[in-house]
């Protein structure tokens, strides 16, 4: 791979995970596998949810947008990465690289915003149930989704904004598997110090704001857990929220360790593990682990099965 001393870079070169041609193979064939049950399971949920009257609850509705999002997350990713296993060209264009980089910071600030929502909904249903279907209403649901997705997009045209005013020369490789704000800003011959302090600030507001929020809404949950007599009702009430806090876990703990710190602390070996982690496997768990403990959701597609023989008889 060559190094370029051009002022106007073309295009990049991403450096990818390995330079083994055995175990390009075996991650071409993992990665792949776990693309195809991230589609079935991301599209499988949102088909379920949509065909199902009884999951068209707030809760569902978010759960609807939150497979939408993984399912587009990986999307964005994965296709590239496989190429890039596959085939010895590893060149991707600076608009295409760009794009990448957009859209993924674009749906990750989304989805901490959707992952806050499902927290204070889950806080509603279990705090306050009896004035859940009057505080949850449609239009508040629309609202949070709506706030999500304009939050995430001004944050990501900032961004792109702060990072095509840079200066790229020397070399042209990322060395990284897919394109993403800190390996890019490595290559900039620019002072990025307004840049990455921006980035740190919107980081940093990212998480505060998400994550009080999901803190807030489950100590309330818990202390309203804590005071239910029974223990079938805590276990119940429990079960509710349980699998939303696995995946918030996963999610923050992912993120974090990769977007809240200068870019001379970039690791090239821990950033991937992580970064394989949240934009493949996370996408891929998030339907096991919203529907495999939740009831509703194999009742409902036990009911779509039956009328689908129903109507074929």
């Amino acid at each position: 791979m060559e190094r370029r001393n051009n002022t106007n870079v073309s295009e990049f070169i991403l450096f990818g995970l390995t330079d083994s041609e055995v175990i390009q193979q075996f991650l071409f064939m993992l990665f792949l596998l776990i693309y195809l049950i991230t589609l079935l399971g991301n599209a499988g949920m949102i088909l379920i949810i949509r065909l199902d009257l009884q999951l068209h609850t707030p809760m569902y509705f978010f759960l609807s947008h939150l497979s939408f999002l993984d399912l587009s997350y990986s999307t964005i990713i994965t296709p590239k990465t496989l190429e890039n296993l596959l085939t010895s060209n590893k060149n991707i264009s600076f608009i295409g690289c760009f794009t990448q980089m957009s859209f993924f910071h674009f749906l990750g600030v989304a989805e901490l915003y959707l992952l806050s929502s499902m927290a204070y909904d889950r806080y509603v249903a279990i705090c306050n149930p009896l004035h859940y279907p009057v505080v949850m209403s449609t239009r508040l649901c629309s609202a949070l989704i709506t706030g999500s997705y304009t939050i995430s997009f001004t944050e990501s045209l900032a961004n792109l904004l702060f990072m095509i005013s840079l200066h790229f020369c020397g070399s042209n490789i990322i060395y990284h598997f897919y394109c993403d704000l800190i390996p890019i800003l490595a290559l900039s011959c620019s002072d990025t110090r307004d840049t990455e302090m921006m980035m740190m600030i919107s980081a940093s507001l990212n998480v505060m704001v998400t994550l009080s929020t999901i803190c807030v809404s489950y100590v309330s949950i818990l202390s309203t857990i804590l005071k239910i007599n029974s223990s079938s009702g805590k276990r119940k009430a429990f079960s509710t929220c349980a699998s939303h806090l696995l995946g918030v876990t996963i999610y923050y703990v992912t993120t974090s360790f990769t977007y809240l710190k200068p870019k001379k602390s970039y690791s090239l070996g821990k950033d991937q593990v992580a970064s394989v982690f949240y934009t493949m496997v996370i996408p891929m768990l998030n339907p096991l682990i919203y529907s495999l403990r939740n009831k509703e959701v194999k009742n409902a597609f036990i009911r779509i099965m039956q009328k689908r023989e129903g109507s074929r008889q």
